[in-house]
Parts: C-alpha cells; sequence; structure tokens
C-alpha cells in the first residue's frame, strides 16, 4: 500500500496538536508499505520542526526524536524530482497555481500512479483535477 507522502501530512501526524484522522490514515498506509517522497521532502519536514523549535512549540529534542522516527520508515526518495522541476512539475504547477514544491509532489504521485496523502487543500483539489487519487 505505497502512497506518496507529502510534508504537510508528516508534519501534521508528528505534531500531535494537528493530528488528524486523514494523517492517521496516511500513515497507516506508510507503516502498511512504503512511502514515496520527493526529494524537498526532508528539507520541508526538517524546516517545519525547526520552525516549531524557534516558536517554542516543541524542543530540539522532540525535533531530533521525530526525526529518528521518521527515519526507521521505509521512505523512499525520488532522485527524478531536480530533472523534472523545469519541466513536468512547472507544467503542473501553472496549470493547478501551486508551488512548485508542492507539484513536486501531484508529480511524483502522477508518474507513479500511487495515491496522495497531503493534508494541503490547493494540492489535494489539483489531484482531484489532475486524476490522482488521494487518501481521504
Amino acid at each position: 500500500m505505497s502512497v506518496v507522502l507529502d510534508s504537510s501530512a508528516t508534519l501534521a501526524f508528528v505534531f500531535q496538536d494537528e493530528e488528524s484522522p486523514v494523517a492517521a490514515r496516511v500513515f497507516e498506509r506508510v507503516a502498511a508499505g512504503r512511502a514515496h517522497v520527493p526529494s524537498l521532502w526532508r528539507l520541508e519536514v526538517a524546516n517545519g520542526l525547526q520552525a516549531g523549535l524557534r516558536r517554542g512549540r516543541i524542543t530540539a529534542a522532540f525535533r531530533d526524536a521525530a526525526l529518528e522516527d521518521l527515519s526507521a520508515l521505509d521512505i523512499a526518495v525520488d532522485r527524478e524530482t531536480d530533472a523534472r522541476a523545469w519541466s513536468a512539475t512547472l507544467a503542473l504547477a501553472d496549470r493547478f497555481r501551486l508551488t512548485l514544491y508542492d507539484a513536486a509532489y501531484l508529480e511524483l504521485a502522477a508518474r507513479l500512479g500511487l495515491p496522495l496523502g497531503s493534508l494541503d487543500r490547493d494540492l489535494v483539489a489539483a489531484a482531484g483535477e489532475a486524476g490522482v487519487a488521494v487518501v481521504a
């Protein structure tokens, strides 16, 4: 039960006050199978945790433990994200008025034929329009 995992679902799962039924279902799929992520995923997740640390929302120990827990999951980092940034990803960003970061998740899900695990409303809407399944 593979899934393309985005940073919004990841951070909602990590930050206990943001946990949602959708994030729980996404991580059930991740635990049961494998997650695929674009190469920017680690940067986005680390940045979200770092922002939480700066705002006093979490401690450095919590951040480090969360990253260690995420590292233990079966997550495949896509090697083609960069090569597609100025072509397929940019076209999706234009078509659906997404950031390039969000379009990278959509491009990967479409290319691999996998459902997208995201809490980002614009990204989920674009996936629906593009015919990409979404974990709901």
